[in-house]
């Protein structure tokens, strides 16, 4: 009998003992170079399409399009606008296969000179805008590409003054895409739609003096959730700390529902990504603390998980599990992992939020562009080095 109780008690000590070890920490793999695409300053992103990825992006002025094949041998290329000053800056693919490239385009050729008097796009620092954004750049363009027979079909909107194209979203029914305007007290953020029929809607603004919008999410009910940052009030919601973080939810019929914000009363927030499924990535800068912040919210923008890493700050999302971001110091769930300078990797999560799987780039590796993916070639992660772009598989 003493015997068995003995035993018992050992294995009870066992088990106690070995359910309250620190958890294994996770290796990072490497992740597979698949091509290089350019510099960072002609390269704005990439779209893949089945076996294939199109790389887009403006240079000299000139916005292109062009695409390689898994191995990084070109197949096409061609100029969008080859008359006309444009830049290139956001681009998806729709259920057809058509290729969709949004930005902001020049009304008459060579116009290069600053609008006198005009004021600063960004004068609260709300999120990273070009300072040298080309003033002529007065309308809003899409290029639609056909990939069978590379003919491409032109929709200008004019406006006012210009626009920095952020982000695109694009379903059966629409297409929106949210970006940043000067206004005669700063920046706002704008929201502009198209329906399948190929007309705008009118734009929105959102905020008149300090707000940016980075990231657009067509959701299934037919509304929208924009993100960003802003520093000033919003729907009756005040600012918080130095600059929030925002979110909001737009209806169908372009009407401000809900705006959320961050809550942290003495940090610079964004929320510069989401994905579909409303996984926001953004970053936090409280003093001289610079995190990357990964957070996955409800339909209702109730936060479901949320984690931070020590990072440059910009963060990118897919899907409800995966984020690129540039770490700059330990992970603890992470084995051996200490970079000594930004290094790109990719994180995944379970639903509860646990880091489950880590990659990361070479070390020469220091920005994130890009995080996208589709079902021929997987999750593909772009980022760059101070000399060009490089586009990464997971395996």
């Amino acid at each position: 009998m003493k015997r068995l109780l003995s035993l018992v008690f050992i294995a009870t000590f066992l088990w106690a003992t070995n359910s309250s070890a620190a958890p294994a920490t996770i290796p990072v793999k490497d992740l597979r170079l698949l091509a290089t695409a350019g510099s960072l300053d002609e390269v704005s992103g990439i779209i893949p399409l089945g076996s294939t990825i199109v790389i887009y992006g403006t240079k000299q002025e000139k916005s292109y399009a062009r695409s390689i094949d898994a191995s990084g041998n070109e197949l096409w290329k061609i100029e969008l606008d080859s008359q006309l000053n444009s830049l290139a800056s956001v681009g998806t693919v729709d259920s057809l296969g058509n290729i969709w490239i949004g930005g902001s385009i020049s009304e008459a050729i060579g116009n290069q000179e600053n609008t006198p008097g005009a004021k600063p796009i960004n004068p609260d620092n709300v999120t990273t805008v070009p300072e040298d954004l080309d003033m002529s750049l007065t309308s809003v363009v899409l290029w639609q590409i056909d990939p069978t027979t590379l003919s491409v079909r032109h929709y200008l909107l004019k406006q006012t003054q210009p626009v920095l194209i952020t982000s695109i979203a694009i379903n059966q029914t629409g297409l929106s895409l949210v970006g940043i305007s000067p206004t005669n007290k700063g920046s706002a953020g704008i929201l502009i739609t198209m329906n399948s029929l190929g007309e705008f809607g009118v734009p929105l603004q959102i905020g008149i003096s300090s707000t940016t919008l980075d990231a657009v999410v067509r959701n299934p009910d037919g509304s929208m959730t924009v993100t960003g940052a802003s520093a000033e009030t919003l729907k009756g919601k005040k600012l918080v700390g130095m600059v929030d973080g925002i979110i909001v939810k737009i209806s169908q019929s372009n009407e401000i529902l809900s705006v959320v914000r961050s809550s942290a009363s003495k940090a610079r927030r964004n929320w510069s990504s989401a994905s579909s499924t409303l996984l926001l990535g953004g970053e936090v800068i409280t003093g001289k603390v610079v995190q990357a912040a990964v957070t996955k919210f409800s339909t209702t923008y109730a936060p479901q998980w949320s984690n931070r890493f020590t990072s440059t700050g910009k963060t990118l999302t897919y899907g409800s599990t995966y984020a690129f971001l540039a770490s700059t110091g330990p992970i603890p769930q992470l084995t051996k992992w200490a970079p000594k300078s930004p290094r790109p990797i990719v994180l995944i999560f379970d639903s509860k939020g646990a880091v489950v799987s880590a990659y990361a780039t070479p070390i020469n590796q220091r920005e994130v562009v890009g995080l996208v993916s589709n079902k021929s070639l997987g999750l593909l992660c772009v980022s760059a080095s101070k000399d060009s772009v490089s586009i990464f598989a997971l395996n």
